[in-house]
């Protein structure tokens, strides 16, 4: 039987997660499906950005470092985020861009493997993480193997004589193709190399279990589906067994064992805030604080639940109405082996997303032909999806996408 927008209607019905919609601040009549590169703002946490802002700011002033223990929130907020990860009290801490503790804890891990001279990187991976573990391998004087996400397990073990670090990426960026992080990390501990892991496009929306799985360290962006908001500060995570060794390779004044003693010279503190640099971004961070309750709330369980049913609804719909026209589906059909977007190629891919925008259906695009739909459960539904997709087969139907407005390139796609 073809689905219909009855079918989506059904699983509306059914959603235990549809109450959640009305927790974020939208635009009427957007089809918002673009967070897995920025999420929408929860009023959860613009409630706790104005109190930031207001109360604490405004009203303590510099005593607010103290009264509303701004100082703390870094470690706070990172033991929020452990809970989504998988983790333990005082392995997360909050801090930084994803790239900067990409670049510190991946320098931290070459240290703790002096004598061995590769860092192996999925083929795939995220370009900024290239480029650190590039300018990283040229610093400490080793080289760089890539290999197809797919084929990690056996990469490392061809190069498990003189292997140090394996960085990857759960979620691949593009196509939403999950690799395994615990055969990934089995295998590199076999070989008696670290493990690094970019959850960017996990956190919030897969359940990722890092202490179960025995991983290392890893980093992550808030501002996807945590919802942190445009630039909220990452998070870095170091395994309980390596907090003493794993020593900073970028030393600031906040992850210092005494921090306002102000000596001149550097000492590390014990535990996770070692991984701190400089002052962190209160008011950012305030709303962070604000969008992860609602993670918590919802709880990861349900909300993957959710993303898979999204996910495969998705997909079944393209394939009935849009294969005709040119669409491939990137991402896979498994539930097991993607993570929260769905991937979809057409050689006019960027006008047709803009043919998509200018009818309140937000995505977004990746060179050469790709259309990424970031489908959040706690914002988006599948009578979303059946909407987005007929609006994409008319689009496709009608050469819409021809019109010369669509084909502009703009700064940010």
């Amino acid at each position: 039987m073809p689905l219909t927008k009855e079918d989506a209607l059904k699983r509306v019905a059914d959603d235990s997660l549809a109450d959640y919609r009305d927790r974020f601040v939208m635009p009427a009549g957007k089809v918002y499906l673009g967070g897995n590169t920025l999420g929408a703002p929860s009023r959860a946490a613009i409630a706790r950005l104005n109190a930031a802002a207001e109360a604490e700011w405004a009203g303590n002033l510099v005593s607010a470092w103290n009264l509303d223990d701004w100082i703390g929130l870094p470690r706070r907020l990172g033991d929020k985020i452990a809970r989504i990860v998988g983790a333990r009290d005082g392995e997360v801490v909050v801090a930084d861009s994803t790239s900067v503790n990409l670049y510190k804890l991946l320098t931290s891990a070459r240290r703790m493997r002096p004598d061995r001279g590769v860092i192996l990187t999925d083929t795939e991976n995220f370009p900024t993480d290239l480029y650190i573990i590039d300018e990283v391998a040229r610093l400490t004087g080793c080289r760089v193997e890539r290999a197809p996400a797919a084929e990690m397990v056996a990469a490392v073990q061809r190069h498990k004589d003189d292997l140090a670090v394996v960085l990857a990426t759960e979620v691949d960026y593009v196509s939403g193709t999950r690799t395994d992080i615990a055969a990934v990390n089995a295998a590199a501990h076999a070989a008696g190399a670290l493990t690094l892991w970019d959850l960017s496009h996990s956190v919030g929306v897969v359940p990722v279990d890092l202490a179960e799985s025995e991983t290392d360290f890893a980093v992550g962006c808030t501002y996807k589906y945590l919802n942190g908001g445009p630039g909220a500060p990452a998070f870095l995570y170091v395994a309980q067994r390596h907090q003493t060794e794993a020593t900073p390779t970028l030393p600031g004044w906040m992850g210092h064992a005494r921090p306002f003693d102000f000596a001149p010279d550097y000492a590390a503190a014990d535990g996770i805030v070692r991984h701190t640099v400089g002052t962190p971004p209160i008011l950012s961070m305030s709303a962070l604080d604000g969008a992860v309750d609602v993670t918590l709330e919802a709880g990861i369980s349900a909300i993957r639940r959710k993303s898979e049913s999204l996910g495969a609804f998705m997909i079944e719909c393209v394939e009935q109405e849009c294969a005709p026209h040119g669409i491939s589906v990137l991402t896979p059909r498994e539930a097991s082996q993607r993570g929260g977007h769905v991937a979809l190629s057409h050689d006019e891919g960027y006008a047709v997303m803009q043919a998509l925008i200018a009818q309140g259906i937000v995505g977004d695009f990746r060179p050469p032909s790709i259309m990424r739909f970031g489908l959040h459960p706690l914002y988006v539904s599948h009578e979303d999806v059946w909407d987005t997709v007929v609006a994409l087969r008319d689009i496709l139907e009608t050469r819409l996408y021809e019109r010369p407005e669509y084909r502009a390139r703009k700064a940010v796609t």
